[in-house]
């Protein structure tokens, strides 16, 4: 049986975007945004800033939980799904994107996390909550841990299953979010990631599964907490990762162009040429083992870094692991995997770090 919240969802994606999603509506039902809103004036304001994703997405059935639409539903739809959150803060919703996370964009990421900056720099506002689409959700929280100068939380928070879903977990995750966020506890902690009862810190955090609801994790570095009772439960005081940097990004619009490149056996050597030849500035070695690379692929590197000035960092396409410093070609990419290796590299060339700032940078522990 289809809960009539999920209904409420499926026909206010449809209604709003013009895309029919065949679920049934009960006759002479109608989803509105409240307009009667409470304010508490003893509770913490917590600001949502929404862009997409499965937390925000429709399906044509309850069962459906693949094949959906990503970015369905408004900010709006969310907070008025869960009148629990006016229990823990007064919320405020900010649409900054309504997407799918595989279409966030570099402009996505800049104008979000500057909205972030200016909301934290606000006395009036206590913590910040993005709803993100989960399969890029680790980049763009990584992207604001490096780019946000503040003690207050900021807490990324997404779904496994779309609002439509049986079970759906959007809801509460929500909630829990909303909930760190206004809790002071939370403060001084660096940006973080709650799903499934868990929070972790976005800086080491990757997704490792692609289906399952207890995907984030960062297996060697562990979870910052837990939640019982919708109440955050830290395991340590708060603490920031070992040699963090902070870029500051105010009035950027746009980033170098950083890609990544996959090691295996037999790779083609010069697709790191047609790279750097397409108008990247910068690349990331998805190494094999701890960042190896073939012989053949080796030379097209070196060339790469010595005819263009390209900066190369090598991390490694297992899941977890240290690649060590590389010498005069490249840089080490320590702990960082591919894709936030990728996001370090955009924001540092931004800045316009030469090498020897790189390397404080990638191998700060060296």
């Amino acid at each position: 049986m289809v809960s009539s919240k999920i209904l409420a969802f499926a026909s206010a994606a449809s209604l709003a975007l013009g895309s029919p999603v065949p679920v049934p509506v009960p006759a002479g039902f109608q989803l509105s945004v409240r307009d009667d809103r409470p304010y508490n004036m003893s509770l913490p304001n917590v600001t949502i800033f929404a862009t997409g994703g499965t937390i925000a997405g429709s399906a044509s059935s309850s069962d459906q939980t693949t094949g959906y639409r990503a970015g369905a539903l408004g900010v709006e739809i969310l907070i008025d799904a869960v009148p629990q959150l006016w229990n823990v803060s007064n919320v405020r919703g900010v649409q900054v994107a309504n997407v799918g996370s595989p279409s966030m964009t570099p402009e996505i990421l800049l104008n979000l996390t500057q909205q972030i900056q200016a909301e934290l720099d606000s006395p009036y506002c206590q913590g910040v909550v993005v709803t993100h689409g989960t399969d890029t959700l680790e980049e763009s929280s990584f992207f604001v841990d490096l780019t946000i100068r503040s003690e207050k939380p900021v807490v990324f928070v997404g779904a496994m299953r779309p609002a439509t879903a049986i079970s759906a977990d959007g809801p509460i995750n929500l909630l829990e979010a909303v909930t760190l966020a206004a809790d002071p506890d939370a403060r001084g902690r660096g940006t973080m990631i709650v799903l499934n009862d868990r929070i972790s810190n976005a800086f080491f955090t990757t997704k490792s599964n692609a289906n399952s609801l207890d995907t984030f994790r960062s297996a060697e570095q562990g979870f910052l907490g837990f939640f019982i009772n919708i109440k955050p439960k830290f395991y340590f005081a708060p603490a920031l990762p070992r040699g963090k940097p902070y870029f500051d990004v105010t009035g950027a619009t746009s980033l170098p162009e950083v890609d990544i490149l996959f090691g295996h056996q037999a790779l083609n050597p010069t697709l790191a040429k047609a790279a750097v030849e397409s108008g990247a500035k910068g690349l990331v070695l998805a190494g094999m083992g701890a960042g190896g690379w073939t012989s053949a692929g080796g030379q097209v590197i070196q060339e790469v870094v010595e005819n263009n000035g390209t900066a190369v960092v090598y991390s490694r396409r297992s899941m977890d692991g240290y690649v060590a410093p590389r010498g005069s070609v490249g840089y080490g990419g320590g702990f960082l995997n591919p894709q936030k290796a990728r996001i370090m590299l955009q924001l540092a060339l931004h800045a316009g770090y030469e090498s020897a700032q790189m390397r404080t940078v990638f191998e700060f522990d060296a």
